[in-house]
């Protein structure tokens, strides 16, 4: 267990480059921020020089790979950090120098227990790409197959978890004060973060996100995942399928290569609508270096660390959410706020969908080019305060992804609208899962598994009532009413009494 001291020491480092980069101004200037942590925030900024425009990216960057993915938690809390400090998080792209290859070769060989050959037939020692966590090398196979090589930094489990240990004691200390930072839930916050790092730590993990993504998208052919080598995938190495393919983020080239940037567009929302509402599991990290259009038209995806999860009830409120503010049904949307419990119940109704109204509507009059699905989705978090509503940690990461999945669309197609893309298919999925058939089928299946679970009951009702066994049963007894003359010494007189009258009968009856 490690002590406060050293714990104030890391936050006071981590501080101080955050203020040199005027990364702590908004939480300084904030009314909601509780007295010691701006008292704490002053001292942390004493004799530093703070730029006018703060640079959030750059603050984490320059920390190190720990915050570099806090940051990217963050990035979808603009209610707590902020819309300005949100949207510049968003920049942080994970890059970092690469290793020398002989750490790296090293660290395959004690992964696998095996020499690199027995593996590889080659690999090329300048990676592809290297982040905060891995670094990623082509290689082919000794069976011939061309693959990518992830294989995770030495050292960096370790440096995670002394991180994530002093998180988690500062976010105690701001929630235990209280007020609006207990509503915004910051431990809640640092275990989600820390949920997600597990994953992106054990490479295994990731490689069984992509095989069960994989399995959900063979409904949406237009969108592609890597084959996964799971005999060469180990928790330090993922080996995947190697794809030749253009960035989306390459507008330019993928224009030269003859793709159609608003097919490009149209297949990206619909196969993100298919993962986050039809399958309720969805890449949450689909930035444009994580996507490519492959020769055939298809797009592939990439880095499959950060997953997001859906239950199906939650699934049927989102769909129905998204598709009201489509069609301007406020009412409805904050009836499903309540019925969800994301809006306590002593809130009013229609005052609520009042102040939906108030962030939907500046936009239904505005040229499709114009229209944002993160603007709106920015103005949703403005009224949370308002209505007292707490975190739903899936749906801030569904949020970003959404505003993720929106930017990559517009730099395919300034003129798709993601409304307008997304009402035809979730329209068909609130009709196929909540219309007359669907509660049908829902029914027949709730009845079935009841009937199944029939044997079972009856099994626990024996349990608890057995057949009675070989001992003849007790005969009847008389009633007899208990005297209560008093305590203490009473009690104790009248039992012995008792006691002396039933010898003497029995002694006259022996007689």
């Amino acid at each position: 267990m490690t002590a406060p001291p050293i714990h104030l020491w890391r936050l006071f480092k981590w501080g101080r480059i955050l203020a040199r980069h005027g990364a702590l101004r908004g939480i300084e200037r904030d009314p909601n921020t509780p007295r010691p942590v701006r008292r704490f925030v002053r001292v942390l900024r004493f004799g530093a020089r703070i730029p006018d425009v703060p640079r959030y990216a750059d603050a984490f960057q320059a920390i190190g790979p720990a915050a570099i993915k806090l940051g990217q938690t963050l990035a979808t809390r603009p209610d707590l950090v902020g819309e300005e400090a949100a949207h510049d998080l968003l920049r942080l792209q994970d890059a970092l120098p690469p290793l020398p290859f002989a750490v790296i070769r090293q660290r395959i060989e004690s992964s696998y227990g095996r020499p690199l050959e027995t593996f590889f037939a080659s690999i090329e020692e300048t990676p592809v790409g290297a982040a905060s966590i891995a670094q990623v090398h082509r290689a082919v196979t000794t069976e011939g197959a061309q693959v990518a090589v992830k294989v995770l930094r030495p050292g960096v489990e370790a440096e995670f978890a002394r991180a994530i240990e002093t998180y988690e004691w500062a976010a105690a200390q701001v929630e235990g004060m209280g007020g609006e930072a207990a509503r915004l839930r910051p431990r809640l916050i640092i275990e989600t973060f820390k949920r997600w790092t597990a994953r992106e730590l054990d490479l295994r993990r990731e490689a069984a996100s992509a095989s069960e993504l994989a399995e959900g998208m063979t409904a949406e052919p237009d969108f592609y995942v890597p084959a996964i080598d799971w005999q060469r995938t180990t928790g330090k190495v993922l080996v995947l399928e190697w794809l030749d393919g253009i960035k989306l983020s390459d507008r330019a080239a993928l224009v030269a290569a003859r793709h159609d940037t608003t097919a490009l567009a149209g297949k990206l929302i619909r196969a993100f609508l298919r993962q986050a509402i039809a399958e309720g599991f969805f890449h949450a990290d689909m930035h444009q270096g994580n996507l490519f259009a492959l020769p055939d038209g298809r797009i592939a995806a990439i880095d499959f660390g950060i997953m997001g999860r859906i239950d199906r009830r939650a699934r049927v409120w989102l769909a129905e959410i998204l598709y009201g503010l489509i069609t301007g049904n406020y009412k409805r949307v904050a009836e499903i706020h309540f019925e969800a419990g994301y809006v306590p119940p002593h809130h009013n109704v229609a005052e609520f969908a009042t102040a939906l109204r108030a962030v939907g509507e500046p936009m239904r009059g505005l040229p499709v080019k114009d229209m944002s699905v993160g603007a709106m989705l920015d103005g949703l978090f403005n009224i949370t305060r308002d209505f007292d509503m707490q975190t739903q940690p899936h749906l801030l990461l569904l949020q970003k992804t959404m505003v993720m999945v929106e930017g990559v669309a517009r730099g395919l197609d300034p003129e798709i609208n993601l409304w307008e893309t997304s009402a035809p298919f979730v329209r068909e999925w609130i009709r196929t899962e909540l219309g007359p058939e669907a509660a049908v089928a829902d029914r027949i299946i709730t009845d079935l598994r009841t009937l199944a679970r029939l044997p079972q009951l009856i099994r626990n009702i024996e349990l608890r009532y057995p057949t009675p066994g070989g001992a003849p049963p007790a005969p009847p007894l008389r009633e007899i009413e208990v005297v209560r003359v008093g305590g203490g010494w009473r009690y104790a007189a009248v039992a012995v009494l008792a006691a002396a009258a039933s010898a003497a009968a029995m002694w006259i009856a022996f007689l």
